[in-house]
Parts: structure tokens; C-alpha cells; sequence
């Protein structure tokens, strides 16, 4: 029997390459040293399997050489540079690794708070760099009985939580997909208010990078903050807005920030650096001995476990080529995860349950659509930490109940898919069906039928159904800059109505607001996919 190959691109730690080289059943080639062009044109046609880092682009370049390729490890957490949907039309199954780092991120994140109490790396400096010796210069403040804010209570949030309170903190976390029990449990305050947390003494983020949190904190959000408040962020680039950052930090409304991410990296000419009450460090959140061992080890286990068809731990895509799929099926699959991942905007809340219904012959396939729709609900909360293989436990681990109903047929086209989404500010239903092979739609949400391509930004207008709505609408729209492309109104026998109005550009906290104003509006909330 001739053995699987399976390559390794980029650098990783030792224990990874003994784990491949121990096993009988595996040829591994270490090409981390190779030219990536001799790297892909001459080693990885023979991989059965590769492993990469950030340094190897998993691109069109690299998949039409991997004619053989089964899988794709990225040893790491983020897959900015792998084409997920180029390998799954390939068959390749992409997966990463996620919880590897969480202790060094954790543990970084107290380093920078730390650093910043009492102005650490500047005291150090201005001893051992400048042979300054001036305790005066240094007064610094301590961490027991300040105010810590937590934006995104999850494996590294909340373990950040548990750390502040040894400290003697005073601990609030705002996650609103969380239930609250996960932080009060740990003696740690809960809230569903954005300005309890921008109230705290030290701030910091731990979301994933998604179209709800880049920029989640800017120039209004630190204009509400205490003065002297510090900031930390060894999350993800762009969370913070840089040019607000930079703004409250010379104006010293921000007393110090701790900023191991920036939007565009490498930054080294980044304006921050000129500053001298910031902490800054380059993305090291996962550069620990032991964070690294630990990703080497995983990736080269997922390898060996997907080389060998066993199971594939942390696949972001699914381990099956679309062509053993008919036709017709995928496009309801990607409608439906688009529809999970569209309520779960809408209900922005806590979820309590899901279930996926189905109507007509793609009913054959409701197990499957069971797991697009919780990955589409899950996605906005979790972003890549959710995934095909990992969904149905994470929202069991959530108690997230999931189940499924086969439906009869009477709604008048050929296939229907729903998903019921229960969160603990109630409930929401969304319809859906393809006509022509391809085209999507949303075609029922609640009681109101409509007819909705589920693309882009999207506001969701219920109303009381009184004449002049859609003109006052219109008109805030406009104000704000905001171009429609689409509108689309439903009514019901109770006198209200439920308006989708796509628009050109990005609905801003203050279209909300205005909106909401309005008399005859129930609710309002938006979407983008």
C-alpha cells in the first residue's frame, strides 16, 4: 500500500513535524524552505494533504496544481488567505484550528492591561534605554476595584473575565449571543446595554471580525466614555476605529491602549507609533512556546485524521464534493444558511432554539439543511469559529435546541425551506424557495408574504399600515445618503405591515434611530448578506 503524502508549507513547530514523521502510513515532505513556486509546481501535485500558515496563499494558483489534494490545514486560526469556495468546487476539505492560541491571547490581553496601569514599557525605557531614574514620572493606577468592560464573552472573553477577577475587578460582559448565566455564573455582571460597558474604567474587545463589529467603537462611542478610560484590543484589526483611536488618544480622553492588532498590517508606519500612551506589540496574540506546539500538534493530527478519511476536526467547508450533490439541492442549502444567518441578524438576541422545516422534495435533504442553518445562525455570533462539522455541538453546548419537521406541501411552489429562530426576545420565521435552478428568495417572513432577493443591506420596517409610511421612510432614507434599490411591502389582516427596503451603502445607528421615531413604526432593525 503506498503511503499518503502530505506536505508541509510553512513553518511549524518541531512536535508537528515528529507527529508526521512517526506515522508508518504518512510520507511527509517539509517544503517550508522551498520556493512557493517550485513549492506548487513540483511538490504539492503529489500531496494528498497540505499544511499552511499565513505564508502560502491557497489560491487558484495553488489548487490547480493540487490535482491530488484531499485537505487543507491552516495550522492557525485565521483563512484570509485560503479560497474556501475554490477548494470545496475542488472537493477539498479546509479546515483550521482554532482554541490552540486562546490561553496565549488571554494571557496577552492582561499583559497589555497591565502595561498600561502602570505605563510599564515606558518606565522600562526610560531606565534602561535613556538610564533615567525618575519614580516620579510613573504614577500608575491599579487594576483592583476598576470597572472592566468585556465586549464578546467567549473562549478568550471569558476566560479574560475569570483573570480580571483575581485581580479584584469589577467585571461586566456585553455578548448578546450569549446566554447570561455563561458570565453571572462566574460572579461577572451581564448586560444587553452598549453604554454600561462604555462607562468602565478599562475596555476590552474579544469579537470576531464581522460586518457588525469593525469600527464597533468610534468617535461616539469614545465621546461617551469616561475621561482617562484606557482600551485594549488583542482581538482583530479594525474593531477599534483607528482614526477615532487616534483621535482620544492624543486628545487623552483615552488615557492608554493596549494594541496588539491593527487594520492593515505590517504596521510599522502606523501613527499610533508615534504616541507615547500606547502599548503596542506585532499580532503576537498566538506567539507563545506553548501556543505554537499546541497548533502543530493539532494541525498535524487534523492532517493525519483527514489523509486517512477518519474525520475532519474544525472543516469550515463541507468533507463531500458538490457534484455527489444533485443539482437542485445546493442552492436551497446556501438559501438556507443565508436565511439562518439573516434571522439571527434581525433578533441580534440570545438563541434559544432553531428549527428548520421543508416542503416538497428537498425535505430528502432536511439533515443537512439542519446543519446549514445552524452555521448560518451561528456565523453572527461566532463567525469562523462555527462550521460544518462543529455546528450541532456548539449549539448543543450553547443548549440550543435544533430540530427538524418535514411539511406537507401546500404553499404553491414546488419547494419551500424555513427556519423558525426562537431567541429570548422571541420568535421570528423566514420562508424560502428557488425558482429556475438558481434564483433565491425569501418569499414569507412571519406572516407577511413578500418576495426579497436575500442579498445585501437590508432594512426590516414593520409598521402600523397608515398612508404616508413609505414617503417618511423614503425621506429619512435620502437624508442620510442612503440610495434604494429595492422595496418590498407586506400586509397583514391586523393592520400592520412589514417593509424590506434594500439600500446602497451602510445603515448607520442613527437611520435606526430616526426610523424608530417615526409613529407609526413598531420596529425597525437591518441586515446585511
Amino acid at each position: 500500500m503506498s503511503k499518503i503524502t502530505i506536505v508541509v508549507c510553512d513553518h511549524i513547530h518541531q512536535k508537528g513535524l515528529d507527529l508526521l514523521s512517526a506515522d508508518a502510513d504518512i510520507e511527509m515532505i517539509n517544503a517550508a524552505d522551498e520556493p512557493k513556486d517550485k513549492l506548487v509546481t513540483q511538490i504539492l501535485p503529489r500531496a494528498d494533504v497540505a499544511i499552511t500558515r499565513s505564508s502560502t496563499d491557497v489560491d487558484e494558483f495553488f489548487l490547480t496544481h493540487a490535482t491530488k489534494m484531499k485537505a487543507v490545514v491552516r495550522a492557525g486560526v485565521g483563512v484570509d488567505n485560503v479560497d474556501i469556495d475554490g477548494c470545496s468546487k475542488r472537493g477539498i476539505v479546509v479546515m483550521n484550528v482554532p482554541t490552540a492560541n486562546t490561553i496565549a491571547a488571554v494571557e496577552l490581553t492582561m499583559t497589555h492591561m497591565l502595561s498600561c496601569a502602570r505605563a510599564f514599557p515606558y518606565a522600562h525605557n526610560n531606565l534602561k534605554l535613556d538610564r533615567v531614574w525618575r519614580r516620579q514620572d510613573w504614577y500608575g493606577t491599579e487594576l483592583k476595584d476598576k470597572k472592566l468592560g468585556i465586549i464578546g464573552f467567549g473562549n478568550i472573553g471569558s476566560r479574560v473575565g475569570k483573570r480580571a477577577k483575581a485581580f479584584e475587578m469589577d467585571v461586566i460582559a456585553y455578548d448578546p449571543y450569549i446566554d447570561s448565566s455563561k458570565a453571572t455564573n462566574e460572579d461577572i455582571a451581564y448586560t444587553k446595554n452598549f453604554d454600561d460597558i462604555l462607562a468602565c474604567d478599562i475596555i476590552t474587545i474579544h469579537t470576531p471580525k464581522t460586518e457588525e463589529t469593525i469600527g464597533m467603537i468610534g468617535k461616539e462611542e469614545i465621546a461617551k466614555m469616561k475621561d482617562g478610560v484606557i482600551l485594549i484590543n488583542c482581538a482583530r484589526g479594525g474593531l477599534y476605529n483607528e482614526d477615532a483611536l487616534l483621535e482620544g488618544l492624543k486628545s487623552k480622553k483615552i488615557a492608554m491602549a493596549g494594541i496588539d492588532v491593527f487594520d492593515k498590517e505590517p504596521a510599522t508606519d502606523h501613527p499610533l507609533l508615534d504616541l507615547n500612551n500606547v502599548t503596542v506589540t506585532p499580532h503576537l496574540g498566538a506567539n507563545t512556546k506553548e501556543s505554537q506546539e499546541n497548533i502543530a500538534i493539532q494541525a498535524a493530527e487534523n492532517a493525519i485524521a483527514s489523509a486517512k478519511g477518519i474525520a475532519y476536526p474544525n472543516a469550515l467547508n463541507l468533507p463531500f464534493k458538490e457534484n455527489e450533490l444533485p443539482d437542485f439541492v445546493r442552492p436551497y442549502l446556501e438559501l438556507i444558511q443565508k436565511i439562518g444567518h439573516l434571522s439571527a441578524q434581525v433578533t441580534k438576541s440570545a438563541v434559544k432554539s432553531i428549527k428548520v422545516m421543508a416542503k416538497g422534495e428537498i425535505a430528502e435533504y432536511i439533515e443537512s439543511m439542519g446543519t446549514f442553518a445552524t452555521v448560518g445562525v451561528l456565523t453572527e455570533s461566532l463567525a469562523d469559529q462555527v462550521n460544518y462539522v462543529n455546528a450541532e455541538f456548539v449549539a448543543a453546548e450553547r443548549g440550543i435546541l435544533i430540530s427538524k419537521e418535514v411539511k406537507p406541501n401546500t404553499s404553491g411552489f414546488t419547494n419551500v425551506v424555513i427556519i423558525k429562530l426562537t431567541t429570548e426576545q422571541g420568535t421570528i420565521s423566514i420562508a424560502g424557495t428557488v425558482f429556475d435552478g438558481s434564483v433565491q428568495r425569501i418569499v414569507e417572513i412571519d406572516d407577511y408574504d413578500l418576495d426579497v432577493e436575500p442579498k445585501g443591506t437590508m432594512i426590516f420596517f414593520r409598521n402600523t399600515d397608515t398612508p404616508g409610511v413609505i414617503g417618511d421612510v423614503g425621506r429619512i432614507l435620502a437624508q442620510n445618503g442612503l440610495n434604494i434599490s429595492d422595496f418590498r411591502l407586506g400586509r397583514d389582516t391586523k393592520q400592520q405591515a412589514l417593509a424590506v427596503v434594500r439600500v446602497d451603502g451602510k445603515v448607520s445607528k442613527k437611520v435606526l434611530e430616526e426610523l424608530s421615531a417615526l409613529k407609526a413604526c413598531i420596529s425597525v432593525t437591518h441586515a446585511t448578506l
